[in-house]
């Protein structure tokens, strides 16, 4: 039996807009048949790149900070909880690791295929995130979870250490994404045993020493992060490697000064990966304020610590230039890389200070 005649024409469709009607006909495949392989090729060809264009755009964006004490009671399943010492730097570590790996786009570093495998911010990003985490998941397992030297590491944070520290661009065979998940169960069941019933079961330790040897771990990065900010103008520092210790001695002799620069291709990495660790370092000195509240208000360090985490939240002030400039100084273009340098540059002092505080109070 012969088909009816209008089986073989493109269905209009007079009730939708008439440009939407042009876009059903448009990817009709009767239309492909008429059009031949090339224009249907070029159509879908098309078609991809728009897509990936898009969701590239989409996610590039930094995500946004969090409010660590609501995670704390969402992962405690309870408003009312009382929570035990040392649950808001938990949840701060699960709620950086679960950014990480659930934010638009997923984790990106390890992609092989576009859009992520072109994106470049924000794998920086993930990786300046990534460095915290890992900074964090270490002084969990090494100091905060033990009561002195001769302490036993706690099971769970013994598994999570290693698992954050794993290849960030390992694509399969594991892939980044797995490893990182056991590390975030693994944390999962330490928040619990710390909030359980049995008082034996989880410990967290919130002293001055403890908070000392991490925040000296945050000094330091925050410095290199400071230094390399800086070299988007080019910097020529005189060795200080040996200053103020006569009998020292370093590996392999050094320049006295050495001029540095950053390649102009590399500058927003650079400034992408600070964005990110400090985005991370936030969410882990706001947590430590609550697990720490006792140990620095007998310090009368409580304001310091404070002041530091308003320094780290003006680095994640939003971008209103397409593009990270690089003017000189005092040049009439801005210069990104230098306003973030001065930001983490005051932090930093400021940890220096904290430091300083709880040692001699």
């Amino acid at each position: 039996m012969d088909r009816p005649e209008h089986s073989e024409q493109i269905v209009d469709t007079p009730h939708l807009p008439k440009t939407v009607t042009e876009v059903v006909k448009l990817y009709d495949p009767r239309t492909w048949r008429e059009k031949g392989l090339w224009w249907t090729t070029g159509l879908f060809a098309a078609t991809y790149l728009v897509i990936v264009i898009v969701l590239g755009i989409y996610w590039s964006r930094s995500p946004g900070t969090f409010d660590v004490r609501e995670r704390a009671f969402a992962i405690a399943d309870s408003e009312q909880a009382t929570l035990a010492t040392g649950s808001y730097t938990t949840a701060a570590a699960i709620g950086i690791a679960e950014t990480l790996l659930g934010k638009p786009g997923g984790y990106l570093s390890n992609d092989i295929a576009p859009p992520g495998v072109y994106l470049d911010n924000i794998p920086n990003w993930e990786f300046g995130a990534l460095t915290e985490l890992r900074d964090l998941a270490r002084a969990l397992r090494n100091e905060f979870s033990r009561s002195q030297t001769q302490s036993v590491e706690d099971k769970d944070l013994q598994i999570a250490d290693p698992q954050f520290s794993y290849d960030s661009e390992s694509w399969i065979l594991p892939s980044s994404e797995s490893e990182y998940r056991r590390g975030v169960e693994a944390l999962y069941r330490y928040f619990n045993r710390l909030n359980d019933d049995r008082s034996q079961d989880g410990q967290f330790f919130a002293r001055a020493d403890n908070l000392r040897s991490y925040l000296a771990v945050a000094e330091k990065r925050l410095g290199s992060l400071a230094q390399r900010l800086s070299y988007a103008v080019g910097q020529a520092p005189l060795d200080t490697s040996l200053a103020g210790d006569p009998s020292a001695e370093q590996a392999r002799p050094a320049q006295q000064e050495a001029h540095t620069k950053t390649p102009w291709m590399e500058i927003d990495d650079v400034f992408f990966e600070a964005r990110g660790y400090t985005w991370a370092l936030l969410h882990t000195l706001q947590a430590l304020t609550i697990d720490f509240e006792r140990v620095l208000i007998d310090k009368n360090a409580l304001v310091s610590l404070k002041q530091i985490i308003r320094e780290l939240e003006n680095t994640q002030n939003p971008i209103w230039s397409p593009l990270i400039l690089n003017g000189t100084g005092f040049g009439p273009m801005g210069n990104h890389s230098l306003v973030m340098a001065s930001y983490i540059s005051r932090a930093n002092a400021a940890i220096i200070d904290l430091r300083n505080l709880l040692e001699k109070g």
